[in-house]
């Protein structure tokens, strides 16, 4: 694995002062002891995406996320800094994994609230094991994973891969001695198979299907995440694209083929947004190599500025 700087950002530029601010002439590189903020922290990776039989493409996601977000305009004053990338090297996705959840740890112990910015959704146990690192690994709290997908990533296997996170989860807090608390919004009947669910009704996970996330069941949407969020210590979101529609995010490994509303997608990230208890989010599986005209990019980045804009 190795740490790239994010480099530049750039952008529209309309004049100086608090006014005409943007993300690209707020941000900053971080660096420890800048006091609190939001900071991002990529991982370059889709070596999960390709053991998972997906489309690869994903490491570039990263690069796209923040080309996207470097407009977007900041209606109110923001201390927004950039971590750079942990960049897995051709197969070595777990030595990645284990240098971004210590960078992470790194961030989180300096005050930010942090938001991972993927590559595949392998990312998902690299921001857990951060998160733990940070927690104290051995600790007795109680972290709230929620997961905006059409997928349980509940897969076991031999290797670890975009499918398995979960399982990963499950079994290290078990090891500690925790209970997993995991609650999936958006999963699609089609998407996964019996064992999945069946797998998921084991482990006790809080499940909203796809078929249930539309504008007429909103406040029942706001509802279970309000719930969830308020029964655990510390929540853990991520974000990955393939919820959505095809039409609205053509750039991901596996396109769903119903998906969930954006409109709904956003009122369960300003949900756990303001919940008080999200202490990272991360978000999954932006393919810039199938995005057309920059739609899932666009769509992801305008979720990670209403995200940190409500985290307040």
């Amino acid at each position: 694995m190795t740490w790239k700087n994010a480099g530049s950002w750039a952008g529209r530029d309309d004049g100086p002062g608090a006014r005409n601010a943007r993300w690209h002439n707020t941000i900053k590189p971080w660096h420890a002891g800048e006091g609190a903020g939001s900071a991002l922290l990529g991982f370059a990776s889709d070596e999960g995406v390709r053991r998972n039989k997906g489309r690869t493409g994903a490491k570039t996601g990263p690069a796209a996320l923040r080309a996207a977000l470097s407009s977007i305009s900041l209606q109110e004053p923001a201390r927004l800094f950039d971590a750079g990338d942990i960049a897995v090297d051709g197969q070595e996705l777990e030595a990645g994994q284990e240098e971004f959840a210590h960078a992470l740890a790194g961030l989180l112990q300096d005050g930010q609230f942090t938001v991972g910015l993927g590559g595949g959704h392998e990312i998902t146990f690299a921001s857990y094991a951060g998160i733990a690192k940070a927690l104290g690994v051995d600790g007795h709290w109680s972290l709230g994973c929620l997961n905006i997908d059409a997928h349980f990533d509940l897969r076991v296997a031999d290797q670890a891969s975009s499918g398995t996170g979960f399982a990963q989860i499950a079994a290290s807090e078990a090891a500690a001695g925790r209970a997993f608390r995991y609650a999936a919004v958006g999963i699609s009947e089609a998407s996964n198979t019996k064992v999945l669910f069946d797998r998921a009704a084991e482990l006790g996970v809080q499940v909203l299907l796809d078929t249930d996330c539309h504008l007429g069941n909103i406040d029942a949407v706001r509802n279970f995440v309000a719930d969830f969020a308020g029964s655990v210590d510390h929540l853990y979101l991520t974000i990955d694209l393939d919820a959505l529609p095809a039409s609205v995010a053509p750039g991901v490994s596996a396109p769903a083929g119903y998906g969930i509303g954006l409109e709904v997608v956003r009122a369960i990230v300003v949900a756990a947004a303001t919940s008080g208890k999200l202490i990272h989010a991360d978000i999954a599986e932006l393919n810039p190599d199938l995005d057309i005209d920059q739609r899932t990019a666009r769509t992801g980045a305008r979720l990670v500025n209403d995200l940190i804009m409500n985290k307040g």
